[in-house]
């Protein structure tokens, strides 16, 4: 312990006066500001925040959404690497676990603060209630965390101090890697179950019209597998050129932006589907919502956030090859996805709370509510933004989280023996 102190103390030292040192002092202040508010909020309760009855899900929930659904590139890129035999996109699949394991615990935080009473956390674990869909998304969530946990065992054990201080443990936690294909079954179980699962929690809300309908279960899905796809493409792009720590395969990165392009398609299709089928006669409360979202305060977000640089203008980045061939604007259309995808969870959260409808006798009467972050929700939720940078950023830093030089040697001994093979 003393040798783990001293090194933390030799590191600061020596990287306080870098772009590193200001980097980490940067997001420290964050999460020091974030602290303060969780603090404040578990003293208090939720009457310092602006959550009231009609709006009880906003900034965290959109922060818990958003987190999973841009952490889903685990899973899919996991099974894509394990049970569909693509090895050569395995350095990715270890990125998007990674990322998985942070967003996992992003959402966790912002739990916590939402639920007001996070001592009581236990009880879903001993009090089953298999008709509750929020049950089976808790439980989906705390199983596939833990996966998770094995699945980036193997990361943890590149960490040089672990490795020479406990060598045992750190080849035990290596040894994992040889589950990696079973791991990824359950995993993917899991995590299909709960993704489709929290869009099912707003589809089966009667009260709520502009929710109350089978296609949620849909969109949540296809929406988080695009975005966690897009993220780890992303973030690996960005630290290769952040930092030379960072070593990325960029032909391999384009295979998998023309493949997510491709995935767009189906996601503007389900997208668009379900706008259009809103406009077909009025329903009371759903018809109001869906004004609200497509004309009201919630117009921009649809509009320029979802669909136009959330949709379309990725999508034909990503499948025109002039522009996938290119960096900058390979970067700029999965920044574009990752944004759509967060606006699109944020507008569906929102936009079923703005709109309330009275279910009095007589005819049902319409009426608005507004919601806008407090000072608390916001410094608590860009902390938890802050630990999601602060945790990549070490790992990029000191686990190697984003190394793609296997796959490139391996792929260079594929393109030697294939040229001799036709030589011959």
């Amino acid at each position: 312990m003393k040798l783990l102190f001293k090194t933390i103390r030799e590191t600061v030292r020596d990287n306080i006066r870098t772009p590193w040192g200001i980097w980490l002092a940067v997001l420290s202040s964050f999460l020091l500001m974030a602290l303060i508010a969780g603090l404040s909020v578990f003293w208090f309760g939720l009457s310092i925040t602006n959550l009231t009855d009609l709006v009880p899900w906003g900034l965290w929930i959109t922060i818990d959404l958003s987190s999973i659904a841009v952490s889903a590139g685990a899973f899919s890129l996991c099974a894509g690497v394990y049970l569909f035999g693509l090895k050569r996109y395995a350095p990715i699949a270890r990125t998007a676990t990674f990322v998985g394991l942070i967003g996992y615990t992003m959402a966790m935080l912002a739990l916590i603060l939402d639920i007001g009473r996070p001592d009581r956390f236990w009880k879903s674990l001993v009090y089953w209630n298999t008709h509750s869909l929020l049950w089976e998304v808790t439980m989906c969530v705390m199983l596939y965390l833990t996966v998770l946990l094995f699945e980036t065992m193997p990361i943890l054990a590149s960490f040089e101090w672990l490795r020479k201080k406990y060598p045992r443990i750190a080849e035990k936690m290596e040894s994992v890697h040889h589950y990696a294909p079973v791991l990824a079954i359950i995993g993917l179980g899991l995590s299909s179950l709960h993704q489709s699962s929290l869009g099912a929690v707003y589809g089966v809300i009667k009260a709520r019209p502009i929710w109350y309908k089978p296609e949620m279960a849909v969109m949540f899905m296809f929406s988080a597998i695009v975005g966690g796809i897009a993220l780890t493409l992303l973030a690996s792009m960005l630290s290769a050129r952040l930092t030379p720590k960072a070593k990325v395969n960029d032909m391999l990165v384009e295979r998998v932006a023309q493949f997510l392009g491709y995935m767009m398609i189906g996601y503007l299709y389900f997208r668009l589907w379900d706008w259009l089928a809103q406009t077909y006669t009025y329903e009371p409360g759903r018809t109001e919502a869906f004004e609200l979202l497509t004309k009201g305060t919630l117009s921009f977000n649809f509009w320029f956030g979802e669909i136009i640089f959330g949709a379309l203008l990725p999508t034909f980045i990503l499948l025109y090859k002039p522009t996938r061939l290119s960096p900058f604007w390979r970067m700029l259309g999965l920044a574009m996805i990752v944004g759509g995808v967060i606006a699109f969870r944020f507008d569906t959260n929102l936009v079923g709370f703005l709109a309330v409808i009275s279910y009095l006798p007589g005819k049902a009467m319409i009426s608005y509510t507004h919601y806008t972050p407090s000072l608390v929700e916001w410094a608590s939720g860009l902390g938890i933004i802050a630990y999601g940078l602060l945790a990549f950023s070490i790992g990029v830093k000191y686990l190697r989280v984003v190394d793609h030089r296997i796959t490139s040697e391996e792929h260079e001994t594929v393109n030697v023996t294939s040229g001799e093979a036709v030589q011959a």
